[in-house]
């Protein structure tokens, strides 16, 4: 079998699997994350105040839409991606940039979070931010998922 016949079969299957991803994700849409253990904590164990309440509340606003913007912008690269690699139907420049440009958003996506999580420490007291600095450590290097 020649090798460009064997490629082209390896694209389209690869389309394939990224169209019943795609088909999946929309008769069935992945249920909304469960609280995390950081936030249980914020809002359940360490006796915040009303303002602080408030406070959180609009923080948590804000990094919603952002992580929704860029979660966006990572499933257009998916598209592109996945454009690229029916063109160019190997590893070639155009994979190379929508790789490199999904990779750029992860990272947006990591600083973001990162930004989120120390806005929050900023609304708490010392002896909150000590149990807040706990779990985060705790999150942050727990094997499980």
């Amino acid at each position: 079998m020649p090798k460009s016949r064997i490629v082209l079969i390896a694209v389209i299957a690869f389309l394939a699997a990224l169209a019943g991803v795609a088909t999946g994700r929309l008769l069935f849409p992945a249920p909304e994350p469960s609280e995390t253990e950081l936030h249980a904590l914020l809002h359940r164990q360490l006796d915040l105040t009303a303002d602080q309440h408030a406070k959180l509340e609009k923080i948590e606003a804000e990094f919603a839409a952002r992580r929704k913007a860029i979660e966006t912008g990572m499933r257009s690269d998916n598209s592109r991606l996945a454009e690229a690699i029916a063109a160019e139907q190997g590893y070639g420049p155009r994979v190379s940039a929508a790789i490199g440009h999904s990779h750029m958003l992860m990272g947006d996506l990591q600083k973001a979070t990162l930004e989120h999580i120390f806005a929050m420490r900023a609304v708490l007291r010392p002896d909150q931010k000590a149990k807040f600095d706990r779990a985060v450590v705790k999150a942050l290097t727990d094997p499980q998922p």
